[in-house]
């Protein structure tokens, strides 16, 4: 049976229920990579032209559908609450130095932070925003750590291209007082 291939892929992404890798669903649909970013392209202005409440999401090199981000208030009346997860401070600082200087080993991340990084480092494996890719060819084979499509999908960024530039050594630092009112970060 032939399909036209907007359907298909919005089939395809809807019964994956996940991120699906381009490669993977170019070979399904018979198609170049290149046309599947087209159909993600056109199936995404199809759903702003008719207001859908969906969103076809580019993590890396993979395609999610989504809800549209405006509909969200609702859908969190219909889930039940999830307690709060708010990262620490440690946490966040961990996962700075992975998500700028990944793929990068544990005794890296705590020489560059000065501490002990393996309370920060389980908790973000354990929220699934950062995970073990390999390990580095070097004495005792230390494990490599990267970040996740979940940290991309959590901070609302479709690739590490999109995390801010880092802040230079020789930039004007703010004071403590303008960082203490937010400094907890909610992931969902």
């Amino acid at each position: 049976m032939n399909f036209d291939p907007l359907y298909l892929f919005e089939s395809l992404l809807f019964a994956a229920g996940d991120s699906v890798p381009a490669e993977q669903l170019a070979d399904i649909m018979e198609i170049s990579q290149e046309e599947v970013d087209c159909l993600a392209d056109k199936l995404n202005a199809e759903y702003t032209e008719k207001k859908r409440g969906f969103c076809v999401l580019r993590l890396e090199d993979s395609y999610q559908l989504c809800t549209n981000e405006l509909v969200f208030p609702y859908i969190q009346k219909l889930k039940e609450p999830k307690r709060k997860q708010n990262l620490s401070p440690a946490a966040l600082e961990t996962l700075a130095v992975v998500a700028y200087h990944q793929p990068v080993t544990r005794s890296s991340i705590e020489f560059i932070r000065g501490v002990n990084s393996d309370g920060p480092v389980n908790k973000l494996i354990e929220r699934g925003l950062i995970e073990e890719n390999g390990r580095l060819d070097a004495p005792g084979r230390p494990i490599l750590y990267v970040t996740t499509q979940e940290f991309l999908r959590s901070f609302g960024l479709s690739s590490l291209s999109g995390l801010p530039d880092p802040v230079s050594a020789d930039a004007d630092e703010p004071s403590f007082e303008e960082n203490t009112e937010d400094s907890e970060v909610e992931v969902v």
